[in-house]
């Protein structure tokens, strides 16, 4: 008996045990998933616009639709990623680095391209103080040295001729009537003639027609203003001179550098013509005006000239060294070599996964060049692995995979590769033929706008929206709808303007949301031809619809009538 019970107590035991054992391991498999299982981010991207790929919900940043769930291609990579191969990447001698928030204060050289030219403060111009003809001029060309008190040109003056004659007969009376003959004097002192001068007048009894003209001033002659034989009115000028002694060297700085500059910065300066010399200066002038067509400001030196070694139009380079790129935590520095400049745009690959050759390209906003490095407030964060050599072999890479590169914004042969990714639509019958009916409006509007006609495209707006307003989207889904709201919206801004630019800038919108409509649509009763222009909407493309192969462009008219070409057909 007493045997069966101890049997019993260890089954007993044996159950529970067992039960907590299965338990622990139930709720371990649950709690922590199996090393291989994959979690994978959906990403989010617009229907329009392909290379918007963002991680979350929301709308599109350029059109404003909402963004739906981005597809993967069969190889498992998002739109605009792509691989390379161990050997390509070795061949090219491709290396990444992981970037981080800066943890030391980086210091660097700014270098600057500028010229030296004239130092406008020691600009003088000689002008006539009296009206008359220039009988001879004694500074003929630039760049003749001039010195204080020398004689410039000699004038024929009526005007002083006659008050020649005045002095003469004041001086007869100067012990009568002492007030006028100091009067006469004083009006001779007027045209600048000096005491030596109207003594001479006076003592010789005789009047003299030409009068000359002196240098109030040294420098070099840098503009020759009138010439012999000319009439000159009293203050017009007859030469400039430019005190040479000082100089301006001027250098242009870009926008994204202004907060390192400052007056009194010391700023080192080296010429063509001299390379085994430099010279110091400081910073005495920071244009508060920004040049709108080269985004940069004027940055100036003023350089003593003693020895003439300084020419104006001289081509010269300028330093400041010591630059600091701030000390925000948050601030990333990547090596120059990283970035690629399309001169609209400012690119860098990011290697999107750790242990795969998985590359992507990424739009980044451009700080401060501090040395080889340049600050990077926006388009990428700390941890991201960029490629700092062999750039442009990954670019190609890009290219050749129809993914987006450096020439390429879309990926896939620019908008013609849109047309191809438009995504499927799901229309009723009803809606499609509705909206067929409203293609020969569409199709006056496009004329009108090939025409120019600004007045007659208003007039064909409105008869497009009639058409569309007879349409039933009642049973559209969202995205269907997002696209024809988007039509709607375009062609009322159309409408209301009168403005001929202003109606084709928005025909770009809404071809784009049309296209995508009508390339969903089934058969029609006429070929149509979707044609790109890659010139309209500032270089970046745009499409329209046309029944004829020959091209007519609705966005700049006679101005380039045949610009573009056919990229797809609807049949």
């Amino acid at each position: 008996m007493k045997k069966y019970v101890i049997y019993l107590l260890i089954l007993i035991l044996g159950i529970v045990a067992g039960g907590y054992f299965f338990s622990n391991s139930k709720e371990n498999t649950s709690a922590h998933p199996p090393i291989n299982a994959s979690i994978n981010q959906e990403m989010w991207t617009c229907s329009m616009h392909p290379q918007i790929m963002q991680p979350e919900h929301g709308d599109c940043p350029i059109c404003g639709m909402d963004l739906i769930p981005a597809e993967t291609g069969q190889d498992g990579l998002a739109a605009g990623q792509f691989t390379m191969t161990a050997n390509a990447l070795a061949l090219a001698n491709v290396q990444t680095m992981v970037i981080g928030p800066r943890s030391t204060n980086v210091s660097g050289t700014i270098n600057l391209s500028g010229n030296i030219t004239v130092n406008e403060e020691a600009i003088a111009v000689q002008a006539s103080y009296f009206d008359g003809r220039i009988e001879k001029l004694y500074v003929n060309y630039e760049g003749q040295e001039v010195g204080k008190g020398e004689l410039l040109a000699s004038i024929y003056a009526p005007e002083l001729v006659a008050a020649q004659q005045e002095l003469l007969t004041a001086t007869s009376l100067k012990s009568s009537q002492p007030q006028l003959y100091q009067a006469v004097r004083n009006k001779l002192k007027l045209w600048k003639l000096t005491e030596k001068q109207i003594d001479g007048i006076e003592s010789s009894g005789r009047v003299t027609e030409s009068f000359p003209v002196y240098a109030t001033v040294s420098g070099t002659v840098s503009e020759v203003m009138s010439a012999e034989g000319d009439y000159v009115k009293k203050g017009q000028p007859i030469v400039k001179l430019s005190d040479l002694s000082t100089v301006w060297a001027e250098f242009d700085a870009y926008e994204s550098q202004l907060s390192v500059f400052k007056k009194g910065q010391n700023i080192r300066i080296t010429t063509n013509a001299y390379p085994n010399k430099s010279f110091d200066g400081e910073i005495a002038f920071i244009d508060p005006i920004l040049d709108n067509a080269t985004r940069t400001v004027t940055v100036r030196a003023t350089l003593k000239n003693e020895e003439d070694i300084f020419k104006p139009g001289m081509f010269v380079s300028g330093a400041i060294e010591g630059i600091h790129g701030g000390e925000s935590e948050k601030e990333l520095l990547v090596p120059t070599s990283a970035i690629m400049w399309t001169g609209e745009r400012s690119l860098v690959y990011v290697k999107v996964k750790k242990d795969e050759p998985v590359f992507e390209m990424r739009e980044v906003m451009l700080g401060t060049r501090i040395g080889e490095q340049i600050q990077v407030p926006s388009g990428l964060e700390a941890g991201e692995e960029i490629v700092t050599n062999g750039t442009f072999t990954v670019d190609a890479a890009a290219q050749l995979q129809g993914k987006r590169s450096m020439m390429n914004k879309i990926g896939v042969n620019s908008l013609s590769g849109y047309v191809n990714t438009i995504p499927k639509m799901e229309f009723t019958d009803a809606f499609q033929n509705q909206f067929k009916m409203a293609l020969p409006a569409y199709l006056n509007l496009k004329n009108s706008l090939v025409l120019g006609n600004a007045e007659q495209t208003s007039k064909e707006a409105k008869a497009m929206m009639e058409a569309l307003q007879k349409i039933d989207n009642s049973e559209l889904g969202k995205m269907e709808k997002d696209h024809f709201g988007k039509i709607t919206e375009m062609i009322r801004a159309i409408l209301g303007n009168q403005d001929i630019e202003n109606q084709r800038a928005h025909f770009v919108s809404f071809n784009e949301h049309l296209v995508a409509i009508t390339r969903n649509l089934n058969t029609f009763e006429k070929t149509l031809y979707i044609q790109q222009c890659p010139m309209a909407n500032s270089n970046k493309g745009a499409l329209w619809l046309s029944t004829e192969k020959e091209i007519k462009n609705p966005y700049f008219g006679d101005a380039m009538l045949t610009c573009g070409a056919v990229i797809d057909s609807l049949k």
